[in-house]
């Protein structure tokens, strides 16, 4: 018997290949109480909904940050903030929404001040200059655009499941939800899903000072 070589993958490749470059994805040194998040998570939406930032379907966020005494700040376009993208074959870029002056976003959200979030954002806001810090929704069995931002991410997740990864260019990660703080190059096209069957949730907060290599 005969083998149609045609249907064989070569799955012998080089060495540079085989090596997947996960420094787009770096864990921080902080690690935070995760039971402790998810119940400041479930206090907050027992009396707040998702904003959906303007229309995005399977996306939902809640600000924690606002301009100080400016409550139209963390509505519509502004819960999701500028970023660009690559809509349609040509693969020209074009920008979407407002941009957002994140460094004025200095001002914790009274009404969250008895949560849990109160003391994560304290402790990560004497490490980083943060813009906005945002919890943030990704619906079961759904995907965001591949797009960029004009700053990295800070992520701390909450709830995830295995089916949840995020892409930066072409490498693919799961962060798990275990307290651990990562910050991810999202100045790089990316995209997250979620594949799951629950809903994704991660705080997630604009980083102002942090340089990747």
């Amino acid at each position: 018997m005969t083998t149609d070589t045609r249907n064989i993958v070569n799955l012998d490749l080089k060495k540079d290949q085989q090596i997947l470059n996960f420094s787009d994805f770096q864990k921080q040194s902080i690690k935070f109480d995760i039971t402790k998040l998810q119940e400041a998570y479930k206090q907050i939406v027992q009396t707040k909904k998702f904003d959906d930032g303007g229309g995005i379907s399977h996306f939902g966020a809640i600000c924690l940050t606002r301009i100080p005494g400016d409550p139209e700040s963390v509505k519509g376009h502004k819960a999701r903030g500028v970023y660009w993208t690559k809509p349609d074959k040509s693969g020209k870029e074009v920008v979407r929404d407002i941009s957002i002056d994140e460094s004025a976003y200095s001002e914790f959200i009274p009404d969250y001040e008895n949560t849990y979030f109160k003391e994560v954002f304290d402790v990560l806001s004497s490490k980083y200059k943060l813009g906005r810090v945002r919890i943030l929704l990704k619906e079961p069995r759904s995907t965001l655009s591949w797009h960029r931002d004009p700053e990295p991410r800070l992520h701390i997740p909450i709830i995830t499941n295995p089916g949840c990864l995020m892409v930066i260019d072409n490498v693919a990660k799961h962060m798990p939800a275990d307290g651990s703080v990562w910050i991810t190059n999202n100045t790089k096209y990316h995209n997250a899903f979620n594949g799951g069957e629950e809903n994704r949730i991660h705080l997630v907060a604009c980083v102002l000072d942090y340089k990747f290599n």
